[in-house]
């Protein structure tokens, strides 16, 4: 059986429980509130990235994994005998895809695996966890690659924002569009498609909305022995009534809460499932 470690970054979103399972080394990307940089995940979380914008005013903005940090941590693990599966978030949001596919071309190696998820937040989160489950069934980094592949066109998804004001402050929707949408209350509720974040509905009341999601549960069919994905962003609505409405289904879930990148431009408030269809 081959030695294999998976590595992802910080924008899948797993919990720590998860993380620490299945041994997953995730290196995160950074938030910047001008020349003050943090971690994602390890020097700020997300109650703390909303505490930073409420203190200072800023909007922060997030860089990348460069490749220099991919190339230490791809050759610590293969110089202690591992061969690599690295997974991470669409390369229609981040150059961070690209720095590892760098990395592993200086290190001019076969024993690496990278691939594009094609996703973000916790649809990459389930592509991880696959993985894992993948490698814990003992299939080869080749075997892993194929399946997860085969996986990504399969990632399902429904989140409702209550807010629209992060949404607007990071560029992802107009003040104008944004203005009017508050004013009415109107809820987005949004999908990761194509490998972008994209809006599905526009509803007004936070009722309906969350009617939509829990009538989405009601139509998912779960890819056999993988879990649903519940998401959190500090919601203060409909988050219990998901959970229960999953419980209910008697599906298998794992509750995790959103990092500081997918977060500065979710907001708080926010919260949503993702999992892999049957196929």
């Amino acid at each position: 059986m081959e030695k294999i470690k998976i590595i992802a970054d910080s924008t899948c979103d797993l919990n720590k429980e998860i993380i620490k399972k299945y041994d997953i080394e995730v290196i995160p990307l950074v938030v910047n509130f001008k020349e003050e940089s943090y971690l994602d995940g390890v020097d700020m979380d997300f109650k703390g990235l909303l505490k930073k914008i409420d203190e200072t005013g800023m909007f922060p903005v997030t860089s990348q994994i460069n490749p220099m940090r991919f190339l230490d941590i791809y050759k610590k693990y293969l110089d202690e005998g591992y061969k690599i599966i690295s997974l991470h978030l669409s390369t229609k949001m981040s150059g961070t895809y690209q720095s590892a596919c760098i990395a592993r071309d200086m290190l001019e190696t076969e024993d690496i695996e990278i691939i594009d998820g094609y996703t973000v937040t916790s649809g990459l989160g389930c592509l991880v966890l696959l993985a894992s489950l993948l490698k814990d069934r003992g299939l080869n980094i080749k075997e892993i690659k194929e399946e997860i592949e085969l996986a990504k066109p399969n990632i399902r998804s429904k989140l409702v924002f209550n807010s629209l004001d992060h949404l607007i402050k990071g560029g992802r929707l107009s003040k104008t569009a944004g203005f009017l949408g508050n004013m009415l209350g109107i809820k987005l509720m949004l999908c990761v498609r194509d490998g972008e974040m994209a809006v599905t509905e526009k509803i007004r009341g936070s009722k309906k909305a969350l009617r939509a999601i829990v009538d989405y549960i009601d139509e998912i069919q779960v890819k056999e022995g993988t879990p649903v994905i519940l998401l959190n962003a500090e919601s203060e609505d409909g988050y219990d009534i998901l959970k229960q409405k999953l419980l209910d289904k008697k599906f298998d879930i794992v509750e995790c809460e959103v990092g500081c990148i997918v977060g500065t431009h979710a907001g708080p408030n926010a919260c949503g499932v993702f999992f892999i269809g049957d196929y």
